[in-house]
């Protein structure tokens, strides 16, 4: 995620990092060589295809289009937003369980069973946090939980369905052995277990957006429609506007196409890109909860690399 002041107006205009343009340069391109080809062979061609309507139908498409755009945008933002509230809660979730696991197993000086549980329920706290960034990015859940598990669970990782939820139930399992033995108490056992089932709930949130994307036919219908005006417009501006057709036909193409762009961005918010969710942040906040219940060094949060927060 892009994170920088608003720049001066000067800057504004040029400024690339977090910009869409670089991915949509191509297609600005190739639009604005076709006006001017369009423009340069306008004698040749119009007689032979008059347009004597003008640009009246381009305005009316190019308002409905806009419309379409704006839908289709707030509707990835929509994801993008609940996305980012997900993880805030997963925080908050985070913070009360080592809060209650503090206060409920409280640690000692003595390496005693209760200090002991306490610390493995904490490092699996990591684990599943651990697992479900990796899981939404695409890399190996199994591979970024095991650190934090105890060895005689690390194996059985690989073959657990979802490894994020396993570490909950290895958690949850050493809860219950402590309610059997009497360490915890029914009450403290279903206040801690209002904190799982709230970790647990994050997790099949985050699932569904990263599962559900918006229909294809919707992006599809969207896209083809953008080319075919892009396309189109030219031959509509040449007689009116001359060789300002290019000038007007880049400023559009590049309004169409970037917010296609950025829509496309904002519909996976678990990505890499530039204006995608920074969980690389959100995972580094959650580690430092879990380091100062452990009486750890917390590590520092991560600063943005040149204006990008990952």
């Amino acid at each position: 995620m892009i994170v920088r002041p608003r720049p001066g107006a000067l800057a504004i205009l040029f400024a690339l990092r977090g910009s869409i343009l670089p991915q949509i340069a191509p297609q600005v391109i190739a639009i604005t060589a076709l006006a001017c080809l369009v423009v340069a062979t306008e004698p040749n061609w119009a007689h032979a295809i008059p347009l004597h309507a003008g640009i009246g139908p381009f305005t009316l498409i190019g308002l409905a289009l806009s419309i379409f755009l704006s839908f289709r945008n707030n509707a990835c933002y929509d994801r993008w937003w609940e996305a980012r509230k997900v993880w805030g809660a997963l925080i908050v979730e985070a913070r009360g369980l080592a809060r209650l696991l503090g206060a409920l197993l409280p640690p000692d000086e003595a390496e005693t069973e209760t200090g002991a549980r306490r610390r493995r329920c904490l490092r699996r706290l990591a684990g599943f946090t651990h697992a479900l960034h990796a899981h939404l990015r695409g890399r190996d859940a199994a591979l970024a939980a095991a650190p934090f598990l105890p060895q005689a669970e690390r194996g059985r990782l690989p073959s657990c369905a979802s490894p994020a939820d396993a570490a909950l139930a290895y958690l949850a399992a050493d809860l219950g052995a402590a309610l059997r033995q009497g360490t915890l108490s029914d009450v403290s056992f279903g206040l801690i277990e209002q904190k799982l089932a709230g970790l647990s709930g994050v997790q099949a949130a985050c699932e569904r957006i990263k599962g559900t994307p918006l229909p294809f036919a919707y992006t599809l219908l969207l896209y083809r429609t953008a080319w075919l005006y892009c396309l189109l417009l030219p031959f509509g501006l040449a007689e009116t506007l001359g060789w300002g057709t290019p000038v007007a036909t880049a400023l559009v193409a590049y309004t169409f196409f970037g917010l296609d762009a950025l829509g496309d961005e904002l519909e996976e918010p678990f990505g890499s890109a530039a204006n995608d969710l920074p969980l690389d942040a959100l995972l580094r906040t959650v580690d430092g909860v879990v380091q100062d219940a452990l009486g750890a060094p917390v590590p520092p949060p991560l600063a943005p690399e040149r204006y990008w927060l990952r």
